[in-house]
């Protein structure tokens, strides 16, 4: 071909890809293979492939696994990149890869929930790594005018994949974004918090009457089963009436085996720890974009947590960098990230990072595009102060651990208490936990990670600790401590702890009326507001060791410490800093039957309240540590 072509053919391409991405233009640009790639152990994965029609260039593959299913299947059934800010990628003439996961839909083999990480893999040896080295081995040999570079991402459960994947290292793999990945079911992600067991989002995922994402494959299909409805939609309701785990174990019937796995193992044993994905952050090659969200009620804990492991595992990996922004489950991938329920953030924080960070990262591991100088080791929105900002380590280097007392009459402050039995009480009953929420609703609301705590701090069975108005910004970067002196009548309890920004009194209504998605905004009273910043429960038992719990001895003062995860908020001047203490958050958290016994198999008759002490005097001081930097 002639160079007047060859430059008129590449100009005709350059065109087709600056066009605005729609389903005519897709279907012009891009083909559609489905294959089945061959593992070392001879299962078969069905692998979805979108390939460019231009060869002018050769393109890089960026591949997501996913036990959600690579649908729409079949030949002219095209996934709708389009809709989403992945039609970037589209433009960019990326060839776009997606797989179902072992025993997962289409493809063959045993699914397996979080399936440990193999480091001494031998033979036929699998694990989700060997999946990914095998795919992506498979990938660039046979798919044409690929340019040999692969990168993987994924969110929530498919970020668990995108961490697996990282730790295959195939040599073509270059770049990786674990997003909101999955990492330990049992500190931190989805289904436990400390030990403690998140019931709605187990149960709704699991059942048949939710999600139905338990119900078992024995063979490879493409259409998921109906859901079978609920029995009533008031979520307090549904599970008050439940009683017991043993109950809900009963709606489940016999066929989910995961379910039977979290009632086998209430303790952090060598299940669960064979389950960290945090297992298979060492020796990491390719660059690493962990990404998360500050209001993610479902994987928090993951992303700044399986990025200080990478960052331990990997001494003086060059690019292994966090971003975390202001978002729910997901957010960032969307279109509108300008507010989280009724709080709002001065911006669309989730078009600045496709724009700032994901798109570029992989432009230029992939493509040799653009530049990567302008991450930071730790790239940070704060909310309260609605912007981003950027440090050289998370958490932050300059940091300091500042200790907040609670103190006697609902007082909070730096100064330790005095006196010598000072302390302040509540009866915990589980007949009447503490709502997580004040709505009624089914499923589980993720505008609970910020919404407003007035209706908990009414309540007697919560205990309120506040400052008086700040008199200059207070901003806190990194995990909080609580630290609680504690005695209570019975053998167990939770503890849950929140921190809470009170805006002034005079901040008027939120006078937005929006649906730009579905989680509309409407006029609310913000004066007053008790926005959370970060809650999180711990299970009593769990105060020594994870391994080996413990019971209480009633009446004894024990000390209840624990880490709630990351937070980056600026408490602004007039405001008030508060502390909540409390002992159920219902549903979302199964009751405590505040006695040591077996949570997952006891009977409704074991459910008693309990009279919980926090010590506040000068020989037991409960306190929230707090990582503040100026």
């Amino acid at each position: 071909m002639k160079p007047f072509f060859v430059g008129l053919c590449l100009l005709l391409c350059l065109s087709s890809f600056a066009q605005d991405i729609d389903s005519t233009w897709f279907s012009q640009n891009y083909t559609k293979k489905e294959v089945y790639i061959t593992m070392r152990d001879g299962v078969r994965l069905f692998t979805s492939v979108y390939m460019p029609v231009s060869t002018a260039e050769k393109h890089p593959i960026l591949m997501e696994r996913t036990p959600y299913s690579c649908a729409p299947y079949g030949a002219g059934q095209n996934k709708p990149y389009w809709g989403s800010y992945l039609k970037a990628y589209c433009r960019e003439g990326y060839i776009l890869v997606t797989q179902d996961v072992r025993g997962r839909w289409m493809s063959e083999g045993v699914f397996e929930n979080v399936r440990p990480f193999n480091a001494d893999k031998k033979g036929k040896e699998i694990d989700e790594s060997s999946d990914t080295y095998d795919a992506i081995d498979w990938l660039v040999k046979n798919i044409p005018n690929n340019n040999g570079k692969v990168g993987v991402f994924g969110i929530s459960y498919p970020g668990f994949y995108s961490t697996m994947a990282a730790a295959s290292n195939h040599p073509a793999l270059v770049a990786v974004s674990p997003q909101a990945p999955v990492t330990n079911w049992f500190i931190g992600d989805d289904f436990h918090h400390n030990g403690a067991f998140f019931q709605m989002d187990a149960f709704s995922f699991y059942s048949a009457l939710g999600g139905g994402f338990g119900v078992p494959h024995p063979k490879p299909i493409s259409v998921a089963p109906d859901p079978v409805p609920y029995p009533d939609y008031d979520s307090y309701q549904f599970y008050l009436k439940a009683g017991t785990l043993k109950n809900l174990s009963r709606y489940m019937g016999d066929s989910i085996a995961f379910w039977k796995d979290l009632m086998a193992h209430p303790n952090y044993d060598a299940f669960w720890k064979a389950r960290d994905a945090r297992n298979a952050t060492k020796n990491l090659r390719p660059a690493m974009l962990w990404v998360g969200g500050l209001f993610d009620a479902e994987d928090t804990w993951g992303a700044f947590n399986a990025y200080k492991a990478a960052e331990a595992n990997n001494p003086g990996k060059s690019f292994n960098k966090i971003v975390e922004g202001p978002w729910y489950h997901v957010q960032w991938a969307n279109q509108d990230g300008t507010h989280h329920g009724n709080i709002r953030f001065g911006s669309n924080t989730s078009e600045y990072y496709q724009e700032n960070f994901d798109v570029p990262f992989f432009n230029y591991f992939l493509k040799g595009k653009g530049d990567v100088s302008k991450f930071a080791e730790a790239n940070i929105f704060f909310t309260g102060a609605n912007e981003w900002k950027t440090f050289a380590q998370w958490p932050p280097a300059e940091k300091t651990a500042t200790t907040m007392y609670l103190q006697p009459n609902g007082k909070l402050s730096a100064e330790k208490p005095g006196g010598d039995n000072s302390f302040s009480e509540y009866t915990s009953d589980p007949a009447k936990p503490v709502p997580y929420d004040e709505e009624v609703h089914f499923t589980r609301t993720r505008k609970y990670m910020s919404n407003d705590q007035r209706f908990a701090a009414r309540r007697p069975d919560v205990l309120v600790f506040e400052t008086e108005l700040l008199d200059h910004d207070v901003t806190v970067a990194g995990p909080v401590i609580a630290d609680l002196r504690t005695s209570i009548s019975t053998t167990d309890a939770d503890f849950v702890v929140k921190v809470i920004d009170v805006f002034p009194d005079d901040m008027g209504h939120n006078n937005v009326d929006i649906y730009a998605n579905e989680d509309p905004v409407l006029p609310y009273p913000m004066g007053g507001y008790q926005m959370l910043v970060r809650g999180e429960i711990f299970r009593g038992r769990f105060r020594k060791s994870y391994e080996t719990p413990a019971a209480f001895t009633p009446g004894k003062i024990e000390t209840v410490k624990f880490e709630l995860p990351d937070i980056a908020h600026t408490f602004k001047k007039g405001h008030r800093l508060m502390v909540q203490v409390q002992s159920s958050w219902f549903p979302l958290v199964d009751r405590n039957p505040q006695q040591f016994v077996d949570i997952y198999h006891c009977d409704e008759k074991d459910f008693i309240k309990s009279d919980i002490k926090i010590f506040h005097n000068g020989e037991n001081a409960s306190s929230i540590i707090l990582p503040v930097i100026r």
